[in-house]
């Protein structure tokens, strides 16, 4: 598969993972909104052949995000349309953020030693919610908005979480599985718990999960500027296939 294919491939299934709560198409674009809650689900991603003016394009959306009070935010990856999109967006002040690695992980071939397994949920539980919104910082505001998100999902859903020994929660994350391809998400460890393999552990049960439901390929997205996550993920054996950066409206 070529690196275009990939991208495009990836870049579908981590919306599908995330589901904004409106979606437009606009020639090409896919441009979501979700109250403002993550760039990710309040950005256009210009990954399909656009033709019309892309000068009358950017103002459009433009006027869309302004009507609901919400920056102007492109993701972007190498491939894009047009192809010299981020070189114009910059031309009009749009700063870039958040630069992120996207890498995979083959499972066909992975050996998992399973010695601390994690609590496993079929749909979204509320036990689950208020862990995963207190490890995360998930603001009071924000939590009904994320609900509706996680709700909207299609494709099959896991909900991970991991115990110590006195049975505090130490960790949670999340998976989707569709086309044989599971999207690992917000992987958190409580911050007084860091650096003592809970992550990893998580992790772990999550690849195991993915393998016994048909899963080949696992994927996720990781910031360039954490350390500790790219150490971690390198030790399981992810590879970085392509990055992503957001371009936001100055």
């Amino acid at each position: 598969m070529t690196n275009k294919k990939i991208i495009r491939k990836i870049e579908e299934l981590s919306m599908n993972a995330l589901p904004a709560l409106q979606t437009q198409l606009y020639d090409g674009w896919v441009v979501r909104f979700a109250d403002g809650y993550t760039k990710r689900a309040n950005s256009i991603n210009p990954i399909y052949f656009s033709k019309e003016d892309v000068h009358d394009k950017i103002e459009t959306v433009e006027q869309m995000y302004r009507k609901k009070n919400l920056k102007v935010v492109y993701k972007m990856t190498k491939q894009v349309s047009p192809e010299n999109l981020d070189f114009i967006l910059e031309e009009s002040r749009y700063i870039q953020d958040s630069l992120t690695s996207v890498q995979t992980l083959s499972l066909q071939d992975v050996q998992i030693e399973l010695k601390h397994h994690a609590i496993v949920y079929n749909d979204l539980q509320a036990d689950w919610f208020r862990n995963f919104c207190k490890l995360n910082s998930v603001k009071e505001q924000d939590r009904i908005t994320l609900n509706n998100m996680l709700n909207n999902i299609i494709a099959e859903t896991r909900y991970f979480q991991l115990t110590d020994e006195s049975n505090e929660i130490v960790a949670c994350g999340m998976c989707v599985l569709e086309n044989n391809c599971i999207g690992l998400f917000d992987i958190v460890t409580s911050e007084k718990q860091r650096n003592r393999g809970y992550g990893f552990k998580l992790i772990q049960s999550i690849l195991q999960w993915g393998k016994e439901n048909g899963a080949r390929l696992a994927y996720l997205q990781v910031m360039l500027n954490n350390p500790p996550a790219l150490k971690l993920y390198s030790k399981l054996g992810f590879k970085e296939v392509y990055q992503y950066w957001y371009r936001i409206k100055a």
